[in-house]
């Protein structure tokens, strides 16, 4: 099927279509050797190479890319601090002519799985709540844990003007200094999983994501180090948001 060659390249973490586009329309865009004009449609095995702003590239087949980064705890999900503070940008693999997209959010005291990708609409997607994506977390709380409070976690509770809510909360370790939950929802609010606690007066100290989706935390990956999702991995993925 033919498309436009912006989306093709946009898909392949080229750049952004807007971007693209102005390119094309400045002359800066060659398919196989021949100028490319606003508006002509492609099949992506046709291409055997582009220049772009006067740069030569080789299309290849698996140009969506996708790695999973354990996050240690004092790093902050943005590219750029004013505070002088490190991002969990600064370990990732360097891109050519393409950026890393954030799959989500942790916060600075929260550790464990970031998923990155250079293909904007994965990323937008699986963190879109229509898509019902479970993360999983594993969670060191003090205080009285009691029945009733977890059947208020799995209920709901009303923060910020929405309900929130954990879909399985399941004890780990319950010694007297040491309670240790796994938990799982299905969205990515703000610091959603501290609040859920903090609102039934359970104070959390350690929070590890463990899990997006069918993507698991490997037990081997160290802090502040990342590796390459799989071709099936990769597959499973996308399949989940129906791309």
């Amino acid at each position: 099927m033919k498309e436009k060659i912006q989306k093709i390249l946009s898909n392949c973490g080229l750049e952004s279509r807007r971007n693209i586009e102005k390119k094309i329309n400045l002359g800066l865009l060659k398919v196989n050797g021949k100028l490319v004009f606003l508006g002509e449609r492609f099949r992506k095995k046709d291409i055997k190479y582009i220049i772009f702003n006067k740069k030569k590239f080789f299309l290849k087949n698996d140009c969506i890319k996708i790695i999973m980064y354990n996050k240690p705890i004092g790093e902050i999900c943005t590219t750029k601090d004013a505070f002088g503070r490190t991002t969990v940008f600064k370990n990732l693999p360097k891109l050519l002519n393409s950026k890393w997209i954030s799959v989500g959010r942790l916060d600075i005291n929260t550790s464990g799985l970031l998923l990155f990708t250079n293909f904007g609409e994965l990323a937008y997607r699986l963190m879109h709540p229509s898509y019902m994506i479970k993360r999983e977390y594993l969670v060191q709380v003090s205080g009285k844990v009691l029945k009733k409070k977890i059947f208020m976690l799995l209920s709901g509770i009303k923060i910020n003007n929405s309900i929130s809510k954990f879909y399985e909360v399941t004890m780990i370790q319950n010694q007297k200094k040491n309670k240790w939950y796994k938990v799982s929802l299905f969205q990515g609010k703000n610091k959603e999983v501290r609040l859920l606690w903090n609102a039934v007066n359970i104070t959390v100290h350690r929070l590890i994501r463990i899990s997006y989706g069918p993507i698991q935390l490997p037990k081997n990956l160290k802090l502040g180090t990342f590796v390459k999702l799989s071709t099936l991995e990769k597959k499973n993925l996308i399949k989940l948001v129906n791309l």
